[in-house]
C-alpha cells in the first residue's frame, strides 16, 4: 500500500468487501441511521424483512404498532439468555415470533440445493454491511473501526492497526482497556457477549487475532494467522498487500462469512466447578472456528 496508515488500511478492506457483495457505509449515518442503543442497523432489517416476507412483516408492524416497538420485540429476543434462545446467533438462524406475523426469518443461509426458489431469492437478499467508524457507546463517543452486519444485526467488530506506526498488541489492549461491555456500570449493547457482536477482530497488517468474548483485562484473544514456516505468523504479503489480506480476500468474503454465521459458529454451554464457591455453575461460550479448521471445513465442502 501507498499509504501505509489505519485509514488507507480501512479503506483497502471495505473497498474489496464491497467489490465482492458486501454494502459499503463511510460511517454510522450512511444509508441509514445505526441505532446504538439497541446495537441495530434498522434499515437492512426492515428492508430485508419487506423484500422476503412483505405479508408477514406488514402484519406483524401492524400488531407492533411502530418501528420502534417491534424493534423492542427484537431487541427482547436478542437479550434473552443465549442457552434460551437468545442471542444474534440463534436469532439469525431461528427467527423471532411475532404477534400476528407469526415466526419471521431474520436470515436466510445458503440452501443445499437451488432447487427451492423462494429460498434461493431470500439468500440472494441477504445484506452484508460494512460500517466504518461506528459510535458504539451509549455513554460517550468512542467508535470502533469497522462493524460488520447480517441484515441489521451485527456480527462482528474489528479494530485496526498498521505495523508502521502501532501493533497487533495496542489493537489487543484496546479492546482491553477502551472496549468494556460496561462503561461506568452502563451496558454497552453492541459489546454484549453474544447478544450482539459475534466475535472481535483486532488486524494489523501482518497479524490477526480474535475473541468472542470481551471481559476487560481478562480478555483472551487467540492468534488467526496461517501459519508460516511451520510456526505462527503468516507469511510476508505478495505485491505490496497486507500479509492478513487473508482475512478480507477470504475469511470476509460474503459467502465464506455467511456460511461461518450459518453453520460454522457454535453455542455451547458446559457445566462448570468453580473452585472459590465450591459449586457447580453453567458457563455459555461462543465458538468461533480457528483459521485452519475454518480453512479445513471450506476445503471438504468444496470438494
Amino acid at each position: 500500500m501507498a499509504d501505509h496508515n489505519e485509514g488507507a488500511l480501512e479503506r483497502e478492506i471495505c473497498q474489496r468487501l464491497e467489490a465482492h457483495g458486501w454494502v459499503y457505509s463511510a460511517n454510522d449515518h450512511d444509508g441509514g441511521e445505526y441505532d446504538r442503543e439497541r446495537a441495530l442497523f434498522p434499515a437492512d432489517l426492515f428492508a430485508w424483512l419487506e423484500e422476503t416476507q412483505k405479508t408477514a412483516y406488514a402484519k406483524a408492524l401492524k400488531a407492533a404498532g411502530s418501528q420502534a416497538k417491534f424493534l423492542d420485540v427484537l431487541t427482547a429476543a436478542l437479550d434473552k439468555p443465549l442457552e434460551h434462545g437468545g442471542g444474534t446467533l440463534n436469532i439469525l438462524r431461528n427467527g423471532v415470533q411475532y404477534i400476528g406475523g407469526g415466526r419471521l426469518k431474520m436470515a436466510q443461509f445458503r440452501p443445499e440445493t437451488s432447487l427451492n426458489e423462494t429460498t434461493t431469492a431470500h439468500y440472494e437478499a441477504m445484506r452484508v454491511r460494512v460500517v466504518r467508524q461506528v459510535h458504539f457507546s451509549t455513554a460517550d463517543q468512542r467508535s470502533i473501526d469497522l462493524v460488520f452486519f447480517v441484515n441489521g444485526l451485527p456480527v462482528a467488530t474489528v479494530e485496526l492497526k498498521t505495523d508502521f506506526t502501532q501493533s497487533l498488541d495496542e489493537a489487543i489492549n484496546q479492546y482491553k482497556q477502551d472496549r468494556n461491555p460496561l462503561t461506568n456500570g452502563r451496558p454497552e449493547p453492541l459489546l454484549s457477549f453474544g447478544h450482539r457482536a459475534l466475535v472481535h477482530f483486532a488486524v494489523s497488517n501482518d497479524l490477526a487475532a480474535m475473541t468472542t468474548r470481551l471481559e476487560g483485562a481478562k480478555t483472551h484473544f487467540l492468534p488467526f494467522n496461517t501459519g508460516f514456516e511451520s510456526g505462527a505468523g503468516n507469511p510476508p504479503g505478495a505485491d505490496g498487500r497486507s500479509a492478513t489480506a487473508y482475512l478480507w480476500e477470504r475469511v470476509w468474503e460474503k459467502h465464506a462469512w455467511l456460511n461461518i454465521i450459518g453453520r460454522l459458529m457454535i453455542v455451547q454451554t458446559q457445566e462448570e466447578w468453580d473452585v472459590t464457591t465450591g459449586t457447580s455453575v453453567r458457563r455459555t461460550s461462543l465458538l468461533f472456528p480457528r483459521f485452519h479448521q475454518w480453512e479445513a471445513v471450506t476445503n471438504l465442502s468444496t470438494r
